[in-house]
This record gives structure tokens, sequence and C-alpha cells, in this order.
């Protein structure tokens, strides 16, 4: 073997130590997780929650859902004891963020609504059955050529202190067309990592001018600068939706599409 060769995978492996996770192919895989559950891509009816979970009267209750075809594959993982649930599906979710993804729908506890429903009606995983308070979930959706793929991301530490994380890829079988993130997701995101990235919205669209202008609205303390050719633009419109004035800056952070970023 050759010094560059031998360098090359010294290198690799260090990496792999000092990161929480790694990617096999775009899916994050947590290192050192053990694989407990793995189910190969078949194509069925999927459907995922865009709110928390609730059975009432016998029946599945939730707010709004994605709901299509296609090809179904995940994987679960349990994690090692020095690793916690909110550490692995932390470091997945931003390496897919990183990878081109943004969230449909996320929720941390309580807010996600049952713990069992997740793990029964959901995603039919009997380990991943544990506490509401101590369960995550997201749903992300890929940007250009990808954006008929969904990735979700859900973790949960069990009542024996055993920590999960399950990953599961969605390819749609015809176009999704236009989900929007909910507006709750928006300013979770916002609040938790100081940005927002668009890289598919250029010029501004009713839909969403309207959804991040409600985003906003939640929490009235936030300011933001927006980046992107079309930022001027995207401005005025979230004026006019009704986001005063001094809240929002056009920044030149260089990006595709729309990008925003928490003043502090």
């Amino acid at each position: 073997m050759s010094a560059p060769t031998t360098l090359r995978l010294a290198f690799a492996a260090c990496l792999a130590l000092a990161s929480p996770l790694l990617l096999a192919g775009t899916l994050p895989v947590p290192v050192d997780g053990k694989v407990v559950d793995e189910r190969p891509a078949v194509e069925q009816e999927r459907v995922y929650p865009l709110g928390p979970l609730r059975k009432i009267s016998g029946r599945l209750r939730v707010e709004d859902k994605v709901e299509s075809r296609g090809l179904v594959s995940s994987v679960t993982y349990e994690l090692p004891v020095e690793r916690t649930a909110r550490e692995a599906f932390t470091s997945a979710r931003e390496a897919l963020q990183q990878d081109g993804g943004y969230p449909l729908f996320w929720c941390q506890g309580r807010d996600c609504g049952e713990a069992s429903l997740w793990a029964n009606d959901v995603f039919a995983n009997a380990r991943l059955n544990g506490g509401d308070e101590q369960q995550a979930f997201i749903l992300l959706r890929r940007s250009a050529e990808q954006a008929d793929t969904l990735v979700a991301l859900y973790s949960v530490t069990r009542g024996n202190r055993r920590a999960y994380l399950h990953v599961e890829e969605f390819v749609a079988a015809s176009a999704l067309g236009d989900i929007l993130p909910t507006a709750a997701t928006v300013l979770r995101e916002m609040r938790d990592t100081g940005k927002l990235d668009y890289p598919d919205l250029a010029e501004p669209q009713a839909n969403w001018v309207a959804l991040l202008a409600r985003s906003l609205n939640l929490d009235s303390t936030l300011r933001a600068s927006l980046s992107g050719a079309q930022a001027e633009a995207w401005r005025e419109q979230l004026l006019k939706a009704g986001v005063r004035d001094g809240r929002l800056e056009v920044g030149s952070a260089p990006t595709d599409g729309l990008h925003l970023e928490l003043i502090r």
C-alpha cells in the first residue's frame, strides 16, 4: 500500500472517530450504532404526519399529512450507551440539511404527541416504543432534482434507557407537488439553527410569502436578513404580508434561491 493511500485511510478513520455519524450514500449512520431492524426498499402507500399524533375514539388524528405511493426503505439503530438519542438525532438532522434538505415537520418531546403512535401506527416498529418526552421527529424534503424524496428521522429513549435512531427514506413514484412546511417548524428551525435555506425558491411565491410571514410573526422579537438574487422583492412581499419593517434586512450571503439568517 502506498504512503498517500495509507494517509488517506488514516485520515478517514480519524474523521469517523471524531464525528457522531457517517453518511452511507446520502443517509446518516450513527457511529457505533447497532442495526436492529433493516427493511429494504419496497413500493407501498406511505403516510407521514405533519403534526402531533393523537388517537380519538380509536382513530388516529393528525393536523395534516403527506400521503403518496413510492419506494420505502429504513434502518433502525440502537445507540451505544455513551450517545444519547438527542445527540444522534441532531447530528443526523444537521448532516441531511447540509446535504440539501429542508424540514417539512419537526417536533420534539410532547410536541410530537403520543410516542406509542409513532412506533406502532407510523413506523410499525415496536422497538421505537418509548417515552413521550424522550422523542424527536423530523421529515425533510430533498431539494432540486431530488425534490420527490423524503427522509424521516425519529429518535426515542425507552424506559430501559436504550436509545434508538430510525432513518427512513421515501422516493415518491410521482411528483409530490407543492408541500409547505408547518409554520411552527419554520420557527423551530430558525431558532435552533439561526438560518433557513430554500435553494429552490427564487422569485417570491404567494404561498411561501404567507408561510414565512406567519412563521416570523409567531415570535415578533425575531429579526432576520434575507439574501439571494430576489432578496429585496422577498422583503417587500413579507412587509406587505404583515411583518414589521424593522425586523427584515437585505443581506449579502452568497446563496441559491432564498437564505434567511437570524440577526442576534
